[in-house]
């Protein structure tokens, strides 16, 4: 199974690209899930038509009760897509990560896997750190795989930097590897060459380059991925690309 999670900078475009990835490997025939794993719940909204599902942590507020099935805290969305969030407490109060460990205990209970058997689940993660809650997604039998999403903008390298160096101290611990960057453009002085020699001085691999791209802000706007709205555009076949690889490398390593 494609186990991936996705971190990087606050605003660096880490739903939009977990999105796409997932209407990809959608599109290529795999059966998803993707987990928004942040309190604004707008992973998967994308996916969904721009109607969000009910997150997982709302739902526990305002039922003051678990969900007894998995149909109360998700949605099916393009391709197939199970869309799910976590959500997270009342603003100002409790904690985001406790939230993301509360709901992966819980879809636990609920037999998520067992029950829907994807070939693919994805991981939107919140903020700039690995540490606590949201390191929850990478621990073992989760993710087995990190993007790091970033840009050349000064803060979106220095997120990038923090998150791989979480994860390698968490290797010893059986956690997730990072398995690339995902070269998210902003179209800033000097991007490309700031990029690739933060790549190079980690000894990571850009193994996406997504264009900054009208066509993605084009159909965010209608509620859709550039997958669902046309998969023929140069962008979209940057995530079709990105997700053929992700499935090669799958089969080899199950193979």
């Amino acid at each position: 199974m494609i186990k991936i999670a996705v971190y990087g900078k606050g605003g660096i475009g880490k739903s939009t690209v977990t999105s796409n990835l997932s209407a990809a490997l959608a599109h290529l025939g795999k059966r998803v899930i993707q987990i928004g794993c942040d309190p604004k719940a707008d992973s998967t909204a994308n996916l969904l038509s721009g109607n969000p599902v009910f997150p997982v942590m709302n739902y526990m507020r305002d039922f003051d009760r678990e969900p007894e099935s998995l149909e109360e805290i998700s949605k099916v969305g393009f391709g197939n897509v199970l869309c799910i969030e976590t959500g997270g407490p009342t603003p100002g109060l409790g904690c985001a990560g406790r939230g993301i460990i509360t709901t992966f205990s819980l879809l636990e209970e609920l037999n998520l896997f067992e029950k829907y058997k994807p070939d693919a689940v994805l991981y939107d993660v919140l903020g700039d750190v690995v540490c606590g809650g949201f390191a929850a997604p990478i621990r073992e039998g989760l993710a087995s795989k990190v993007i790091i999403v970033t840009s050349g903008e000064k803060m979106a390298l220095y997120a990038a930097n923090n998150i791989n160096s979480a994860v390698e101290n968490f290797r010893e611990r059986s956690y997730a590897s990072v398995r690339g960057i995902v070269f998210n453009r902003r179209n800033v002085l000097n991007e490309e060459e700031k990029v690739f020699e933060f790549a190079k001085s980690r000894n990571l691999e850009i193994i996406a380059d997504i264009p900054r791209s009208d066509d993605i802000i084009r159909f965010e706007d209608e509620g859709k991925t550039v997958i669902e709205g046309d998969p023929t555009l140069d962008v979209s076949k940057r995530f079709l690309d990105l997700a053929s690889l992700l499935i090669e490398e799958d089969e080899k390593e199950n193979n």
